[in-house]
């Protein structure tokens, strides 16, 4: 018996993870997402998440809870409908708290739930990241 288990942890099939996948079966693999996979649910969340308002908008909500006239004003050369349509997905996604008061004119606010903060913090590393290598990314394109 520990001959075969050995044996099976290096086939190909076991470095791989392919008995893995096998053993978890489709629910398993829906419920931890593989993001190679064109019909994982992962994709839609990667594709709100890292769009360019996507990402801005996470940023900016980091700071904390702001008004939607706030947000169009801080995010330079977002549209209304573009700004109100990324609101909509990532509150979708359970990045985004809306909070809507009953008062005269309408008075709603956003902020991060606390996944969203998780996912904020990531992608202003990678904002971060970008921005302190701007002259090097612009040397590359330059020498093409």
């Amino acid at each position: 018996m520990a001959k075969s288990s050995q044996k099976e942890k290096s086939s190909p099939q076991a470095r791989s993870g392919q008995h893995e996948v096998a053993d978890r079966g489709l629910s398993g693999l829906i419920r931890r997402g593989n993001v190679f996979s064109e019909k994982c649910p992962s994709r839609d969340i990667m594709k709100n998440v890292t769009s360019r308002w996507g990402v801005l908008l996470l940023v900016a909500l980091l700071e904390g809870t702001h008004r939607f006239s706030e947000l169009r004003r801080k995010i330079g050369g977002i549209s209304e409908k573009m700004l109100a349509q990324t609101l909509q997905r990532l509150e979708y996604d359970g990045f985004v708290q809306r909070t809507s008061y009953p008062v005269v004119p309408p008075y709603v606010e956003y902020r991060l739930t606390p996944l969203g903060r998780q996912i904020g913090k990531k992608v202003r590393a990678l904002g971060d990241w970008i921005e302190e290598n701007v002259p090097k990314i612009l040397a590359a394109r330059e020498s093409r």
